[in-house]
């Protein structure tokens, strides 16, 4: 080590380095990759809003969990498999809207329980598990004190 090192000094060219070598590999690999994409930018269509976030409206069909045909057809299903028909005032178009179901929480509620009582005895097992090894070695300790007399 050199003699005129200072705390921390001689440290700092080998860090400056590394960072170097890290932030060029990091912007490397970004920008090559930028590059070398052969994909195509997708044009985005306009997008309408739907009129139940505009104006008032009324459900004509409660909370139901989407049947096979409307999964595939109707946006509205894909974020929680469960949709319901409204009809707007104003505007008197009837739309579907994705809703959350009573059932579909109290299963959800239910499996998070399960988890829960499930996490609750494997760890209730490995710390009366980690408590007797403890003990044990506390014992043979104690034992081995005692012969030592």
């Amino acid at each position: 080590m050199e003699s005129d090192c200072r705390i921390g000094s001689c440290l700092r060219p080998r860090f400056l380095a590394l960072h170097m070598l890290f932030w060029g590999m990091i912007s490397l690999r970004v920008f090559g990759a930028a590059l070398l994409s052969d994909e195509k930018i997708p044009v985005t269509h306009a997008v309408t809003t739907p009129c139940w976030r505009t104006e008032e409206f009324v459900v004509a069909a409660e909370c139901a969990q989407c049947n096979a045909f409307q999964s595939k057809t109707v946006a509205a299903c894909s974020p929680t498999g469960f949709v319901e028909r409204i009809n707007c005032a104003k505007s008197n178009k009837d739309e579907y809207k994705s809703c959350r179901s009573a059932l579909m929480d109290e299963r959800l509620f239910w499996k998070f329980e399960g988890a829960m009582v499930g996490l609750t005895i494997l760890f209730a097992l490995v710390v009366v598990s980690r408590q007797r090894s403890l003990d044990r070695l506390a014992s043979e300790k104690v034992r081995r004190q005692i012969e030592s007399i």
